[in-house]
C-alpha cells in the first residue's frame, strides 16, 4: 500500500539503524557500551521523587490536568527565568508547560505553519527542528550552525532567495549535536535581524543547564530587549534535573506565539499528570544545588572521555556545553560516512554512537558521542577502540562503503 503524506515527508529514521544492530548484537552477547542516544542515565534527585510519591497519593492530583501547566509550575517557570537570566515573564501569558520541549517544538510548528512555508533551520540540528515543519506542511532551507559572523550572510541569502518569504528562524545554543554556545552580542544580532525581516525566533534552551564555563554560562534569547516581541524559547527538565521519561518542558515568550501554542494544545492533550507537574514545580523553586552535582557528573565524563578516547587515536574535541561531544570521524573511516561507521564501532568495538547525519547531511563526517556512561565504562569504550583503531589496517581492506553503491 502507498504510503500516508506526512510519513511520506520523513527521511528513514538512521538511528534505528544503528538500534537493530545494537540490539542484536546484545541479544548475541555482546556487552555495548552506549554513547548514542542522549538518555540521561542519572536518577532523578530523590527529593523530586519523594514530592512525587507524597502528591501522587492524594486521588484529587488523579484527575485530568491543565494542558496549560498548573499555575503553581508556571509561576516557578516564570521565576526561574528571573533568577537564572533577569527575564521578567507573566505566567498565565507568557509561559506554558509542554511534554518535554521536543513536544512543544512539533505542536508549534502545527500551531504557526501554512503549507508552503518556509523555515530557516540551523544543519546539523536536533531533528525535531526540522521534521516538525515538516509534518506541517512546512519547506526547510538549511543554515550554518556556527553562531558567529558566518551565520549572517547565508541567513540574509536565505531570506533573500526565499518565496516565500520565511516565517521562522529556529536557534538552538548550546546545540544539539555540535555543542556550540552562543553569546548575547549573537543574539542582540538575530533579534535585529528578525525583527528587521519580520521574523519569529524559535530558540531551543534544553541545555541551558549543562555547561562547564562557571564564569560564563549560556544566556537566553529573551535576555535581548525587545526579544519577547518575536520570540519563543523552549527549555526541558529531562537533563538539567535527570527527568527525561517525566516529559516536562516549557515554552517561555512572546503572548500571541504562546496563546497559538496553547489553543493547539488543548485540542491534543491534558497535560503532563499533575504529581509530575507538582514534583516540577519543587524542582524549579529548589536551591540550584541538584543542578550543580548533575553538571559535575558531565563535567567528569567529559573530561574522561576527551581524554582517553585522544589517548585511544580519536581526537575530541572536549565541548564546551551540552551532555555530548561531536568529533570529526578519522581520516581513514571518513569515507564510509557517519552511518556506515557507527555500524563498524557496534560491529568491531562494541561502542553505539549517534551518525551525525541523523542531525542533517552536513554533520556526515561526524558522530555524536553521548556522556551517559560512568567514567569506567567510558574507559572500557576507550579501550575497545585503540584495539579497532590498531587493527583496522589489517581488517578493514575489504570495507567499502554502501554509499558507492547509490
Amino acid at each position: 500500500m502507498e504510503e500516508f503524506h506526512k510519513v511520506k515527508r520523513l527521511p528513514p529514521y538512521v538511528f534505528e539503524q544503528v538500534n537493530r544492530l545494537k540490539a542484536s548484537a546484545r541479544a548475541n552477547g555482546a556487552d555495548i557500551i552506549d554513547l548514542g542516544m542522549g538518555n540521561p542515565d542519572l536518577p532523578t534527585p530523590q527529593a523530586i521523587v519523594d514530592k512525587l510519591c507524597e502528591v501522587v497519593k492524594d486521588p484529587r492530583t488523579h484527575r485530568y490536568s491543565s494542558s496549560k501547566g498548573i499555575p503553581g509550575l508556571r509561576r516557578a517557570q516564570a521565576a526561574y527565568y528571573g533568577r537564572r537570566f533577569g527575564v521578567k515573564l507573566n505566567p498565565d501569558t507568557q509561559v506554558i508547560a509542554t511534554l518535554g520541549s521536543k513536544e512543544g517544538f512539533a505542536n508549534m510548528a502545527q500551531a504557526i505553519t501554512a503549507p508552503g512555508d518556509v523555515i530557516l533551520c540551523p544543519n546539523p540540528t536536533y531533528p525535531i527542528h526540522a521534521f516538525g515543519f515538516l509534518m506541517a506542511g512546512g519547506v526547510i532551507r538549511s543554515l550554518p550552525v556556527e553562531p558567529d559572523e558566518t551565520f549572517f550572510g547565508p541567513l540574509e541569502r536565505a531570506v533573500r532567495h526565499s518565496i516565500p518569504k520565511p516565517l521562522a528562524l529556529i536557534i538552538n545554543y548550546p546545540s544539539n549535536p555540535t555543542a556550540h554556545v552562543a553569546s548575547l552580542d549573537f543574539y542582540k544580532d538575530v533579534i535585529a535581524f528578525a525583527k528587521k525581516h519580520d521574523l519569529i525566533v524559535l530558540s531551543d534552551l534544553a541545555y541551558s543547564e549543562i555547561y562547564f564555563d562557571e564564569s560564563n554560562p549560556p544566556p537566553s534569547v529573551l535576555e535581548v530587549p525587545g526579544a519577547m516581541d518575536c520570540t519563543v524559547e523552549f527549555t526541558s527538565m529531562s537533563k538539567t534535573f535527570s527527568m527525561p521519561g517525566w516529559r516536562m518542558g516549557f515554552a517561555v515568550g512572546n503572548e500571541r506565539l504562546i496563546a497559538a501554542l496553547a489553543r493547539v494544545k488543548s485540542y491534543l492533550d491534558y497535560g503532563a499528570f499533575t504529581p509530575i507537574q507538582v514534583a516540577a514545580t519543587h524542582a524549579l523553586n529548589g536551591d540550584g544545588s541538584d543542578i550543580a552535582d548533575v553538571r559535575a557528573v558531565y563535567r567528569r565524563r567529559r573530561d574522561t572521555l576527551v581524554e582517553a578516547f585522544g589517548k585511544a587515536g580519536f581526537e575530541v574535541p572536549p565541548p564546551a556545553a551540552t551532555m555530548f561531544a561531536w568529533a570529526k570521524i578519522p581520516e581513514k573511516f571518513r569515507h564510509l560516512g557517519s552511518l556506515d561507521f557507527s555500524k563498524l564501532l557496534v560491529e568491531k568495538a562494541d561502542i553505539a554512537v549517534a551518525p551525525g547525519i541523523g542531525f542533517g547531511e552536513q554533520g556526515d563526517d561526524y558522530v555524536r558521542i553521548a556522556l551517559v556512561e560512568n567514567e569506567h565504562r567510558i574507559r572500557q569504550a576507550a579501550r575497545n577502540l585503540k584495539k579497532f583503531l590498531s587493527t583496522a589496517d589489517e581488517t578493514m581492506h575489504n570495507v567499502i562503503s554502501l554509499n558507492l553503491h547509490r
